[in-house]
């Protein structure tokens, strides 16, 4: 044990690097189902006591980390309330009631159209894990329900929780970091991804169209009816959360932390819902998921001795400075690279010091990368791994190489075209 003296630079790196290795790993793999925390809590850690990172930098980097994490533990209940209220049922009620009629669509690519309208939706409003966890199997009944094929439906709710995140600070935990570094007000954060996000959407919905052109094709059977009608559309639910949206404007404009918004909207649903015993008190604390937000935490402190023992110096020179279109764009290609090489979640840790003097725009672009990029391969977001944990419960684990083929053909278009829609954003909108 080298206890609080530090490391030479080659050994702090190496240690360091082995540590995020290590724990990316067993992130991917979860060996026994146990949490990803159980790996990076003891790497983080091991990294304080060896001197990789001292403990006073630990404590900085997990203060800077406190609000985006209590930021997503409140959207995590406020997801898991509205789930249980019944409103991803609705969803998938009026899916298959509206999915077979009449009209020049078939039953599949009108459920594929409003399939990317509700994940879209759900995934800006309440994050990409509500669209995997919580959409994805109601698509898979509805499917069932209209007798078409599921395979391009639940593929674009993996695809959306990740290009379509990208609206919002609350879609998900990169945007969160992305907020905070880029000093921008929620409105104007919005404004700025309002057309990168329609444009990156736009461009899935026209490649899916094509690369599942024989599944959309299928004329379904008769929608089963068995509960399609009696699904009412959670009325009160639906209010907190344009409420808590609201209140996550004018909690910027004021200067007051977002997250107060969301644990407002989650109080009231969570008050609501003991009150009537729809949950207990154990389902809200499973809710929240702390191992997975000291995944976050461990993770972080991790990353930060990586870039403190020399990769942020090493990645420095690669990234463009400015905001000009060939900038964002080499900034947005390195960020959707190194997602896929070491997830989105270390890459954006890793970047966004380096994009943040280079203004808003640098750090959106940085956004673009590890949100959009992902859908190239298993490993570039966690949400992606979840989504295939779910599809092998369903008995449908998705090919690597059909998943591949189709993030070669929306990842990199996608990454364009959003990137060129910041880049007007940011003169139309400003900086």
């Amino acid at each position: 044990m080298l206890g609080g003296d530090a490391l030479n630079a080659a050994a702090g790196e190496t240690l360091a690097l082995i540590a995020l290795v290590a724990v990316l790993a067993w992130a991917v793999t979860r060996p026994g189902g146990w949490p990803e925390a159980v790996a990076a809590v003891p790497a983080a850690v091991i990294l304080m006591a060896a001197g990789a990172i001292g403990v006073s930098d630990a404590i900085t980097e997990a203060r800077l980390l406190g609000p985006v994490i209590g930021f997503l533990a409140a959207i995590l209940v406020l997801a898991h309330l509205c789930d249980d209220d019944g409103l991803f049922q609705a969803c998938g009620a009026w899916m298959a009631r509206t999915g077979a009629g009449p009209g020049k669509l078939t039953g599949a690519r009108r459920l594929l159209a409003q399939v990317f309208v509700l994940a879209s939706v759900t995934t800006a409003v309440l994050s990409l894990d509500a669209t995997v966890v919580l959409l994805t199997p109601v698509v898979f009944a509805t499917a069932s329900r209209l007798d078409v094929r599921a395979r391009p439906h639940v593929y674009a709710c993996t695809h959306l929780a990740n290009s379509a995140s990208l609206l919002l600070p609350v879609s998900n935990l990169t945007n969160l970091l992305a907020f905070a570094a880029s000093g921008l007000a929620f409105p104007r954060f919005a404004a700025l991804m309002a057309l990168p996000w329609l444009a990156v959407i736009g461009t899935e919905y026209a490649v899916f169209n094509r690369f599942f052109a024989a599944d959309l094709s299928v004329r379904p059977g008769r929608v089963h009816q068995d509960r399609a009608k009696d699904t009412p559309l959670p009325v009160f639910t639906l209010a907190i959360v344009a409420l808590t949206l609201a209140g996550f404007v004018g909690a910027s404009a004021a200067g007051v932390n977002p997250a107060w918004a969301a644990f407002a909207g989650a109080a009231v649903l969570a008050v609501r819902a003991l009150a009537r015993r729809r949950v207990s008190p154990v389902s809200l604390v499973r809710a929240v998921d702390v191992p997975f937000l000291l995944f976050v935490l461990g993770l972080g402190i991790v990353v930060k001795a990586v870039v403190s023992n020399g990769l942020g110096t090493a990645l420095a020179p690669l990234l463009p400075g400015g905001t000009s279109l060939p900038a964002l764009l080499a900034t947005a290609a390195l960020a959707a690279a190194l997602a896929n090489v070491c997830n989105n979640l270390p890459a954006v840790l890793v970047l966004l010091p380096l994009a943040a003097p280079s203004g808003a725009g640098a750090v959106l672009a940085v956004l673009l990368g590890v949100n959009i990029g992902p859908n190239l391969t298993y490993t570039g977001s966690l949400a992606t791994l979840l989504w295939r944990r779910i599809l092998r419960q369903h008995e449908s684990a998705p090919d690597l190489g059909e998943f591949t083929r189709l993030g070669l053909l929306t990842a990199p278009a996608g990454l364009v075209v959003a990137v060129l829609a910041l880049w007007a954003a940011l003169h139309l909108v400003g900086g």
